[in-house]
């Protein structure tokens, strides 16, 4: 049986980030990290990208074992999905995706399967975050909220999606079945 426990890992400049009523919370928003491992994922996650010393990174990180971190609380506001930021919980799964040829038109595909382990611990934190949060009523991949297409970097002639997560594997039927939020 799954043991549902969410662990603090605050990143350095969290303190740093938009403050926000949690009232104003209604998507969360499903990403995959695109990287090897929890570790890499925090490395990007710690990175200073913005001019208020702040990165990208969502709000929760899910390993392949089920382990689910928090980056950041919801009370603020993580960059994670731009024009969503303000309202949403971005949820990472660590998952390869197309690393480490994230825009090269020969590689697009995203083959590694979600463990049944990080997908139950996926749906203890959708049904604990829908218990917290009333207004929370809806979830999207980030492949449904970003659309937009940039150069491939092989072929300057090629387009690609910029964000294609979670991707084919991701088992949304399963997911849906088990929460209470509706899909964008």
């Amino acid at each position: 049986m799954y043991s549902f426990a969410i662990h603090p890992n605050p990143l350095p400049y969290v303190m740093s980030l938009d403050a926000r009523s949690v009232d104003a919370i209604d998507t969360v928003v499903i990403h995959c990290t695109e990287l090897p491992d929890l570790a890499t994922a925090r490395e990007y996650g710690e990175r200073a990208l913005y001019d208020s010393g702040t990165g990208n990174s969502g709000h929760y990180y899910i390993d392949r074992d089920g382990r689910i971190e928090e980056y950041v609380a919801p009370a603020r506001v993580a960059h994670h999905t731009k024009g969503w930021n303000p309202r949403s919980i971005g949820i990472e799964l660590v998952n390869t995706g197309r690393y480490p040829d994230w825009l090269d038109s020969r590689h697009q595909s995203m083959n590694e399967p979600y463990s049944e382990i990080q997908i139950t611990a996926l749906i203890a934190l959708l049904q604990w975050l829908s218990s917290q949060f009333e207004g929370l009523t809806q979830i999207a991949g980030h492949e449904d909220l970003d659309r937009g297409e940039v150069e491939a970097s092989d072929n300057a002639d090629l387009h690609v999606r910029r964000k294609l997560d979670p991707g084919p594997m991701f088992p949304w039927e399963k997911v849906l079945g088990a929460i209470h939020l509706r899909r964008l």
